[in-house]
């Protein structure tokens, strides 16, 4: 996902999203143990999607108290 798809979005959409990259991130370390994962790439970009998200959110909680 591109940084300014998700600067056009509200604080409440980015927690809704990080909570759903959390539940997918778990739902694939879980296929991984099982050996029933086959896309390696997408642990890289969900891991990726969620630093950028929660950057963004402190970002914001940072001006906010400014």
């Amino acid at each position: 996902m591109k940084v300014a798809d998700l600067r056009a979005k509200s604080a409440d959409e980015l927690k809704q999203l990080l909570l759903d990259l959390r539940k997918e991130s778990f739902n694939i370390r879980f296929q991984q143990a099982t050996g029933q994962f086959e896309n390696t790439a997408r642990v890289r970009q969900v891991r990726r999607d969620i630093a950028r998200i929660k950057t963004l959110l402190g970002n914001e909680k940072g001006a906010s108290a400014a």
